[in-house]
């Protein structure tokens, strides 16, 4: 790794990650930080701990000078791991803080930081660990986090934290309940991204669909006073908890063109036994009803999904009913990965079904989805979209995600009428049209 810029942000993991770098790259140069690297961490499976882990080896290794920084997930369950390769560690709470980044201060715990005796004032069980996160049942609301005017669509963080108790997840643990950020400054970040040419917004959480759950409000009301905003084009979302689809956010999903035509829902398994032990809050029979109508209503929408194999106690029949999901929800966008046991859930006293399994049910779930994908593109083929041209000005997505690829190069962040060509691998070649629908 050779020498990086002044502050280097890496982020690892989900959407809202990639939001809050922003966040950690402006704290980090307002506390006056040079030659920093911050790993803003992911743990939602064990890999992603360990590729985190790799990576600040690597850092430390080859950057013997720099301030080595490790934030987000990873760092809040394994803080006292990362502390003692030689990193500083950063609370998630505290990673928009200046304070957090100061330079001349030693590596070791932040604010947000504390030491814990076991359990923190949320009544959340956790291993002992001299740097476990202060989780209060007064911590502040969220505040927005914005990715940067580098990327053609702006990542939009409303939301972090999760108050449900599914079995296999870490993220309570790592984040806390769920917190909203205010409409109002929701808006104001919004409106920083309109300013500086980002025409379409994806709304980011760890889970978006309760936004609003601790404020009194809800993710339509949000969604529909962004849509106010002059300029706003394309709103997207991120992924949703099905069962929290109600009627006002189902109406936008399928009515407001202004709201792209691509749905990922938190679906997780196809098997109602798995749901049960995963403390899911749906069935598989309510997945399958939604993704009907919702096509039904507006047949353009793609579905996405996110899926889990291998979860503990998974038969062969189980998990069959899982991979006929793909074809059941017509899911063409998975997020699948096998199951890794997390440290401090339910889910990892289970009996596990092993990682050769859950990684062999895994490969089998993306060859499924591959399948659907590769046929639902190929049917795209002579179909005119509109494309949101990315920094290449090459490469960019229609309105139902399709990857897109140029045959000439346009303006990146402006969105282009264009017309669909041969599939090549996962992506499509695109000519651009006139508004006569004529190249």
């Amino acid at each position: 790794m050779s020498a990086g810029p002044r502050v280097e942000v890496v982020n690892f993991g989900c959407r809202l990650n990639l939001a809050e770098g922003e966040a950690v790259r402006t704290a980090a140069l307002r506390a006056g930080a040079t030659d920093t690297i911050v790993f803003n961490s992911c743990a939602v499976t064990d890999e992603a701990v360990r590729q985190a882990r790799q990576a600040v080896r690597r850092a430390l290794r080859e950057r013997p000078g720099a301030n080595v920084v490790v934030t987000g997930c990873a760092a809040e369950l394994e803080a006292q791991r990362f502390a003692d390769m030689g990193a500083r560690v950063v609370a998630n709470d505290a990673k928009g803080l200046a304070e957090s980044y100061r330079i001349g201060k030693k590596n070791g715990p932040s604010p947000g930081l504390e030491p814990g005796s076991g359990r923190t004032g949320d009544g959340i069980s956790r291993p002992l660990n001299p740097f476990v996160p202060s989780l209060s049942k007064h911590r502040p609301p969220y505040t927005p986090a914005l990715s940067g005017a580098d990327h053609a669509r702006a990542f939009l963080g409303v939301q972090t934290g999760c108050s449900h108790d599914c079995t296999f997840c870490a993220t309570v643990l790592a984040r806390g309940t769920a917190r909203s950020a205010s409409i109002e400054s929701v808006i104001a970040a919004a409106r920083t991204a309109l300013d500086r040419g980002q025409r379409e917004i994806v709304l980011t959480g760890v889970d978006l669909a309760s936004y609003g759950d601790d404020s009194g409000t809800s993710l339509a009301a949000l969604a529909e006073a962004l849509l106010a905003l002059p300029g706003l084009d394309r709103l997207r979302l991120s992924s949703l908890d099905p069962d929290r689809i109600d009627a006002a956010l189902f109406a936008l999903l399928t009515q407001e063109a202004r709201v792209m035509p691509h749905v990922h829902l938190s679906l997780q398994a196809g098997d109602d036994m798995v749901l049960r032990r995963m403390k899911r809050r749906h069935r598989r029979a309510d997945a399958v009803r939604l993704v009907e109508r919702l096509k039904a209503a507006r047949p353009a929408i793609a579905i996405g999904a996110d899926l889990i194999a291998g979860f503990p106690t998974e038969d062969a029949g189980m998990f069959a009913n899982t991979l006929a999901l793909v074809d059941d929800c017509d899911i063409v966008f998975g997020h699948i990965f096998p199951y890794s046991p997390r440290a401090g859930t339910p889910a990892a006293r289970m009996p596990q079904v092993g990682r050769a399994v859950a990684r062999e049910r895994a490969a089998r779930l993306r060859e499924a989805n591959a399948r659907r994908r590769h046929a639902w593109m190929d049917a795209r083929r002579g179909r005119i979209a509109a494309m949101l041209v990315e920094r290449d000005g090459m490469s960019g997505h229609g309105e139902d995600f399709t990857a897109l690829t140029l045959a000439a190069p346009a303006a990146p962040g402006s969105i282009v009428p264009v017309r669909i060509g041969a599939r090549d691998g996962e992506r499509m070649a695109a000519t651009r049209i006139d508004k006569d629908g004529t190249a």
